[in-house]
């Protein structure tokens, strides 16, 4: 490949990778599938330089995939450890997905915590259990931020070692 357009190609596939990286900051569009498309543009544009950079690629999807899924991971073991239930989880999870629709970008967490809250207020009659229960949801979608964001750096380092280094 051309050097000028290598070059290019590098600049336009971190620039989508940083355009992941604030939105796992601000949650409008899923940040590291933005990040691992970045990637997956740049592989099929430059090649994949096997066999190590369908290694890099391969750890790069396997963090994307952990990381899509982290959130429910942590919001879910939290809430059960503060005394929710499956159903609490269910809830939320359908109230975060209409929050999502309906008001973007921060309507997905608002709508999650705010069925949680109802459902557990409903289900106990306690307010203050109920809000005990959604700051357990709160403080895991704070760690799954923390898990993702990490994640995302991760994975354009990884990116950057396999474009520049190898």
């Amino acid at each position: 490949m051309d050097p000028a357009a290598l070059v290019l190609l590098q600049t336009l596939a971190l620039a989508g990778m940083f355009v992941g990286l604030f939105g796992l900051v601000v949650p409008i569009f899923p940040g590291l599938v933005i990040i691992w498309g970045s990637v997956l543009g740049y592989a099929l544009a430059a090649g994949f330089k096997p066999p190590l950079g369908i290694v890099f690629f391969v750890i790069i999807t396997v963090l994307m995939l952990v990381g899509s899924v982290i959130d429910n991971v942590f919001i879910g073991a939290r809430t059960l450890q503060r005394g929710g239930s499956w159903w609490t989880i269910l809830i939320a999870t359908l109230a975060g997905l209409a929050g999502s629709l309906l008001l973007p970008p921060f309507g997905g967490l608002i709508g999650a915590l705010l069925g949680g809250f109802i459902f557990e207020f409903i289900r106990h009659r306690d307010w203050r259990k109920a809000l005990q229960l959604t700051g357990g949801m709160a403080t895991g979608c704070g760690w799954a931020f923390i898990v993702r964001f990490i994640m995302g750096v991760i994975m354009i380092g990884l990116w950057i070692w396999w474009a520049l280094v190898i």
